[in-house]
């Protein structure tokens, strides 16, 4: 069965209709990036994938969505608190526990952020913050790792780092991407969005950011 199947379905918001005639399916285990234009509909597919995902799903916005009062431990921390107590959260929130503040320094670590697991939020840089919102989504217990732009604030070598650790955590990835040869490079399978449909859906083996000219130059087929 597949992990997520869309038939002939439509999407949007405020009553406009963003996509139209979705018709493929989300196998466990895909590394799968969504490629096209800037309002080409791709963060509306990656919500509605989330959304049906439940709580398997792990979610890195584009805004970050991190509370910037608290510190990276707490925002990392924020995505195992649905299966945890009222009480335990209360606690770390007040006193952290020397467990939980091993587990959560052992995803920061892999993002290089171990020096900064108690600085506040708001004290970070732009890419600091991306990679606290990618260690929240790592350290969500779900099998599902659905991100919109997750590397767009860091530079090409952190970008290289951040996408490995993120294939190597989690079972099944969907990710909106901007550059074409990260998206190549890190995914199976590319779904390219032109037009609020869906006008590519092939593999990355071999392909070439020049293969997906045709979603990105006005006019086109």
């Amino acid at each position: 069965m597949p992990l997520i199947e869309f038939r002939g379905e439509s999407a949007g918001y405020s009553g406009q209709t963003v996509l139209s005639n979705l018709d493929f399916s989300i196998e466990a285990g895909e590394r799968i990036a969504l490629v096209g234009e800037s309002g080409a509909g791709k963060s509306t597919l990656l919500r509605l994938i989330y959304e049906r995902s439940g709580a398997n799903a792990a979610l890195v916005p584009q805004e970050f969505g991190l509370v910037q009062a608290l510190t990276v431990f707490h925002n990392v921390y924020m995505g195992q608190l649905h299966c945890r107590s009222i009480w335990r959260n209360l606690h770390n929130l007040l006193r952290p526990r020397r467990d939980d503040v091993a587990e959560v320094e052992k995803v920061v670590e892999k993002l290089r952020l171990g020096d900064k697991i108690f600085t506040g939020v708001g004290e970070l840089s732009g890419g600091q913050q991306q990679r606290t919102a990618v260690g929240r989504a790592l350290y969500h217990p779900g099998d599902l790792l659905v991100a919109d732009e997750p590397v767009s604030s860091v530079d090409e070598h952190q970008a290289q780092e951040i996408l490995e650790t993120i294939n190597g955590e989690k079972n099944t990835v969907v990710i909106a991407m901007h550059d074409r040869a990260l998206a190549i490079q890190f995914s199976d399978r590319l779904i390219g969005i032109k037009s609020g449909e869906i006008a590519l859906d092939v593999s990355a083996a071999g392909m070439k950011p020049s293969d997906l000219d045709s979603l990105y130059q006005v006019g086109s087929s």
